[in-house]
């Protein structure tokens, strides 16, 4: 069992997994959006007795707390005892593409030059994560959730405003990817 679990699984087995998770919360009138926790946390904190945007009723959402926190403890689980010492196989054109930009291919997750301690000790590495890092909050809230909400639990409830949000994201991603990565890198 810890073979088939430690081994990445087909993208058909992932993505049934998860349209099935979507039809049981469609059909307990539940959707999915990670972002919305971090507004749930601070009214269950109290914020929402200084901001309105936290005055909610956040019982209600306690369920996506409940996600939260088995995401958490899933992550740990497969990085303590689920990993494998090989590295993460990405397709060569993808290293000819970091390679030019000065990025060596990761040996881990993510590119270290990236995401390193050291990459993060610079002035450099610490404004790219430091504004990425608000570009993202900014960009959730603005759109009213995250990547996750809009494209798997907004697009199988037909909503208008997360196709245009997943359209959004495509071309901010291809924008950073194409324009903005070559000139910071």
């Amino acid at each position: 069992m810890i073979a088939l679990l430690s081994q990445p699984w087909p993208w058909y087995v992932s993505g049934a997994v998860i349209a099935l998770v979507m039809v049981l919360l469609l059909f307990f009138g539940k959707s999915f959006g990670f972002s919305s926790n971090l507004r749930t946390i601070c009214a269950a904190c109290g914020a929402g007795r200084h901001v309105k945007f936290f005055d909610f009723d956040w019982r209600a959402q306690i369920w996506n707390l409940l996600f939260l926190v088995g995401a958490i403890l899933g992550g740990f689980i497969s990085a303590e005892f689920l990993t494998s010492n090989e590295a993460v196989q990405i397709s060569q054109a993808t290293v000819q593409d970091l390679r030019a930009l000065g990025i060596s291919a990761p040996d881990d997750l993510q590119p270290e030059e990236i995401f390193g301690l050291e990459a993060l000790l610079t002035v450099k590495g610490f404004l790219v994560l430091l504004l990425g890092g608000f570009a993202i909050g900014f960009g959730t809230r603005y759109a009213g959730g995250c990547t996750s909400g809009h494209a798997i639990s907004g697009l199988s409830n037909l909503q208008l405003p997360s196709l245009i949000a997943v359209i959004g994201f495509f071309i901010g991603g291809l924008i950073t990817t194409f324009v903005l990565l070559p000139l910071i890198f």
